[in-house]
C-alpha cells in the first residue's frame, strides 16, 4: 500500500451517479441517484427532474427552507435513510464564509452532497531523536469510527463559532488542552475530498493546525470521544498511514499534508504530484443555474 492509496480510498466517487442539489438557483450539493426515491415522497418540497434536485420555490427564506429539510431528514431517519439525529446543525453555502441558504442537521448533509467543513490538528512535540505526534484512540463504543487512530483533536465546524473559536473548543473537549495553550496554535492550510458512502455524499474540507507542546504536557481524554492517547515518532505514524487501515480514513489526508510540509515526501519520489493534488478536491461549479 501507498499514501496514494490512502488518498484514493477518500476521493472514490461517481460524479455521473448524482445530480445537483440546488436551492434558489445556486449549487449547493449532489444527490446521488440512489436516494430519489426516498426524497420524491416529499414534492412539497423537494423538486426532481432529470437535470436536478431543487428545493421547492414556495419556502424562500432562511427559516423557511431549514424547517422544510428538516421535515424532509425527520422523515428520512424514521426509515433509516439517515443513520441518525444528533441535533447539530451545519450551515449549507457555497462557499466557507459565504451567507447560509438554510441549516441542516449535521447527518444529513451526505445525503445531499452538501459541504462540510472542520477542524484537525496535530500535537507535534520535538525530541531529541525527531517529531513526535499525539495520536488518539477513538472511544469504542462511538458510532462512527470506533477504535480507529484519529489526529490528536478533530471535530465539525457547527453553526455559531469560527474556526478559532471551535478549535479552542475542541482542544479542550477532547483533549484538556487549556485555552491559553489551543490559541498558539497555527494555521497550515486546509485539505478536501469527495467520497461516496452508503448515505450519499461526503463533501469536506478540513481547516489544518500545527500547536507545538512541551515535551511534560501529556493530553487527557475529557469528554467520551477519545479513549487514549499515544505519543508516537513521525516515521512510525508514515508506516501506520502507508501499511495499514489504523486511522480514520480523512485523519490520513491531514497527515499526508504533514509528511509534505516536513519534506517526508520529495518530488523525486513516485506519485509526489498526484499526492500533492490528491489532497485538493476539484470544486464544483456553484454558479446560479441560469448563467452561461
Amino acid at each position: 500500500m501507498t499514501l496514494l492509496d490512502r488518498i484514493r480510498e477518500c476521493t472514490a466517487h461517481d460524479p455521473s451517479r448524482y445530480r445537483p442539489f440546488v436551492v434558489d438557483g445556486t449549487i449547493l450539493g449532489a444527490v446521488r441517484d440512489d436516494l430519489l426515491p426516498a426524497l420524491a415522497a416529499h414534492p412539497d418540497v423537494l423538486v426532481i427532474t432529470h437535470q436536478h434536485v431543487s428545493l421547492h420555490e414556495n419556502h424562500l427564506s432562511y427559516e423557511q427552507r431549514s424547517a422544510a429539510l428538516d421535515t424532509v431528514v425527520r422523515e428520512l431517519a424514521d426509515r433509516g435513510v439517515v443513520h441518525w439525529l444528533g441535533s447539530e446543525h451545519y450551515p449549507l453555502v457555497d462557499q466557507f464564509g459565504g451567507q447560509p441558504f438554510l441549516r441542516l442537521e449535521r447527518s444529513a448533509l451526505p445525503t445531499f452532497g452538501a459541504r462540510a467543513f472542520g477542524v484537525h490538528m496535530h500535537g507535534i512535540v520535538h525530541r531529541p531523536d525527531g517529531l513526535h505526534l499525539w495520536i488518539a484512540r477513538r472511544a469504542r463504543g462511538k458510532t462512527t469510527h470506533p477504535g480507529k487512530l484519529d489526529n490528536m483533536v478533530a471535530g465539525g465546524q457547527p453553526l455559531g463559532l469560527t474556526i478559532a473559536e471551535n478549535l479552542i473548543k475542541e482542544c479542550g473537549e477532547e483533549a484538556g488542552i487549556p485555552p491559553a495553550l489551543a490559541r498558539t496554535a497555527v494555521p497550515t492550510g486546509c485539505v478536501s475530498y469527495r467520497l461516496d458512502i452508503d448515505r450519499g455524499l461526503r463533501h469536506d474540507t478540513l481547516f489544518l493546525f500545527d500547536l507545538e507542546l512541551p515535551e511534560d504536557f501529556v493530553p487527557r481524554p475529557v469528554d467520551g470521544e477519545v479513549e487514549s492517547f499515544e505519543l508516537l515518532p513521525l516515521a512510525e505514524v508514515r508506516a501506520l498511514v502507508e501499511n495499514t487501515q489504523e486511522f480514520k480514513f480523512n485523519c490520513n489526508l491531514a497527515i499526508i499534508d504533514l509528511l509534505l510540509r516536513h519534506g517526508q515526501v520529495q518530488p523525486d519520489d513516485d506519485d509526489y504530484t498526484a499526492i500533492v493534488a490528491g489532497l485538493h478536491a476539484a470544486p464544483i461549479s456553484t454558479k446560479p443555474l441560469n448563467q452561461p
